[in-house]
């Protein structure tokens, strides 16, 4: 296996996670009120009725299911980073760049939501109830479109999680090698 497949894994799994934590962190400095008990803070519009920064955090997972087990989700992290190496490294799969690219993205993203699920992510001044919660800051909506208006508040590593995600999926319809046939046996009886 290439030793430039260690390197791509790796540098956008770090990549990712800098990324996520650094913003993450600018994020809650700069527009989080830990004074305001609503579950979200005032928007701060980028581009007016679109897009904007509105700090907030989620107890859960996806779309705040599974609200108040983030343990769960941290201990379901570890085993997917553990799937994620196996899958890569043991088996194999780094020969595929794609698949390595894929994985690389969907480690960085586990890897910042882990960091605020292991409760990283906390300061003091935050209230001890959302020390568990990933942290969130991505405002979007596409006013008066179903599901869009406003869709739920995002992070950086959400995104890099649902990037490898859709790769994966492309990757098992288009790119999949088809089982081999097994090479005919000759009789020389």
């Amino acid at each position: 296996m290439p030793v430039n497949r260690f390197a791509l894994f790796f540098g956008l799994a770090t990549i990712g996670v800098v990324l996520d934590l650094s913003t993450k962190s600018y994020m809650f400095t700069h527009y989080f009120d830990p004074t305001n008990t609503e579950s979200h803070q005032s928007i701060h519009w980028l581009i007016e009725g679109v897009f904007g920064i509105q700090t907030s955090t989620n107890p859960g997972a996806l779309f705040g299911i599974g609200r108040g087990l983030s343990w769960l989700f941290a201990a379901l992290s570890f085993l997917a980073l553990s799937g994620i190496f196996c899958w890569l490294f043991v088996w194999k799969a780094a020969k595929d760049r794609w698949l390595t690219v894929a994985l690389g993205l969907i480690t960085g993203g586990i890897l910042g939501n882990l960091y605020d699920r292991l409760g990283f992510g906390y300061l003091s001044d935050y209230p001890e109830s959302i020390r568990t919660n990933v942290r969130d800051w991505i405002y979007f909506r596409l006013e008066g479109v179903p599901i869009f208006d406003p869709w739920p508040n995002f992070n950086f590593a959400d995104s890099f999680l649902v990037c490898g995600a859709v790769m994966l999926f492309v990757h098992a319809l288009f790119f999949s090698e088809s089982p081999k046939p097994d090479s005919q046996e000759t009789n020389d009886e």
